[in-house]
């Protein structure tokens, strides 16, 4: 009887260390390789209005945005290892939707300026602008005092609508007539009003003046004068996100010393001068 439990004692100890053996769990790919995976890059929202061709636009082929500014904050996030989701929305929600935390940058050919730099912070500036005026080809209009009385088409609450309040201005302070400021929605209105004779003028930055004139010659639309600001684009973010800053500055720079902000600028506006 002793012997037949020792017998069976020694079956049950078998058992219990091959049910152990079998629960040993397997080798993971780290410890098969010695390697450790990477953690996931961080994914930031980017957000632009897509009417501002060359900058920013939908591609007819993908319905996707694209353009400079796309290829520039993609190029920034590679370069300090981010990916980036870049949306369309309209132009006056884009800084309530980095302030809401639905887009984490703006890359949008925003200008900087001390009204938008108190709510929100710039990266280092990328591209260099200005306002400037275009007209049609028959205009009697050729010269920027001749805009005084004049009916003229802006995007609301862009550096546009700005030089025009200031133009209106500085023509009422002399005593002459002042502008007619017609506020539009997005960038594209604003030349429809043009090409349609339903204002004399239009003013808007003048790299996507000259863009709307190289894609519609038809139009007969000339712009009589170099631009008549000087304006600086930079990528608008949260004040807080101090990370976020580093990093797009850091990109910015790394793409500008090796080359790649060259080549994208050179895809869109051909050779720097």
């Amino acid at each position: 009887m002793k012997k037949a439990f020792l017998v069976l004692l020694g079956i049950l100890v078998c058992l219990s260390l091959g049910l152990t053996a079998c629960s040993k769990p397997e080798p993971n790919n780290e410890e098969i390789t010695g390697e450790t995976s990477e953690p996931p890059k961080m994914k930031l929202v980017a957000v632009g209005e897509a009417t501002f061709a060359p900058f920013e636009y939908m591609d007819i082929t993908t319905n996707k945005p694209t353009g400079f500014d796309v290829d520039l904050i993609k190029a920034i996030g590679e370069a300090s290892g981010f990916d980036v989701e870049y949306k369309n929305i309209d132009w006056n929600s884009l800084i309530p939707a980095l302030q809401n935390k639905e887009a984490d940058l703006i890359v949008s050919g925003m200008t900087v300026t001390d009204e938008r730099a108190l709510e929100v912070t710039f990266s280092d500036p990328y591209f260099t602008s200005g306002q400037a005026w275009a007209v049609p080809k028959n205009s009697p209009i050729k010269q920027l005092s001749d805009l005084s009385g004049k009916s003229i088409a802006v995007q609301i609450n862009t550096t546009a609508d700005y030089a025009a309040q200031t133009l209106h201005e500085k023509f009422t302070g002399e005593n002459q007539k002042g502008i007619n400021i017609k506020r539009l929605k997005n960038a594209a209105d604003v030349f429809n009003e043009l090409k349609t004779g339903a204002v004399d003028a239009i003013i808007c930055d003048l790299p996507v003046i000259q863009e709307y004139l190289k894609n519609n010659p038809e139009d007969e639309i000339l712009i009589p004068e170099p631009a008549f600001t000087v304006e600086y684009y930079g990528i608008a973010m949260r004040k807080a996100d101090k990370e976020i800053h580093d990093l797009v500055n850091k990109g910015l720079a790394k793409i500008k010393a090796d080359g790649t902000y060259d080549e994208i600028y050179e895809k869109y506006f051909g050779k720097q001068p």
